[in-house]
């Protein structure tokens, strides 16, 4: 399994567009690529972070651009992009809540 970690600064005030952006360009990539999904967090330093899963990197670097205008809404949101952080999963032991 592969997975890349993204991280971003933003302009003020386009927290929520940025997203709105991220959502529909993250549910393209499941649907049209084979994504296995993503996270996105705040970090407390105010920095944007998202955590993506891929079946392996090639899957990742095949993937079209996917929703043109959801990542006009990222690109316009971001006033720095950090360098994103390429990983292969080694070992997973991440437990997803079940809820009713």
């Amino acid at each position: 399994m592969f997975a890349v970690i993204y991280r971003w600064r933003l302009h003020e005030g386009k927290e929520e567009q940025f997203a709105a952006g991220w959502h529909r360009v993250t549910r393209a990539m499941r649907e049209q690529c084979g994504s296995y999904g993503s996270r996105l967090h705040r970090a407390d330093d105010g920095t944007w972070v998202a955590y993506a899963r891929w079946p392996d990197a090639a899957t990742r670097e095949g993937c079209p651009d996917v929703d043109p205008e959801g990542e006009a809404m990222m690109r316009e949101a971001v006033a720095e992009s950090l360098p994103a952080i390429r990983c292969r999963v080694w070992d997973d032991l991440l437990a997803e809540p079940r809820g009713d």
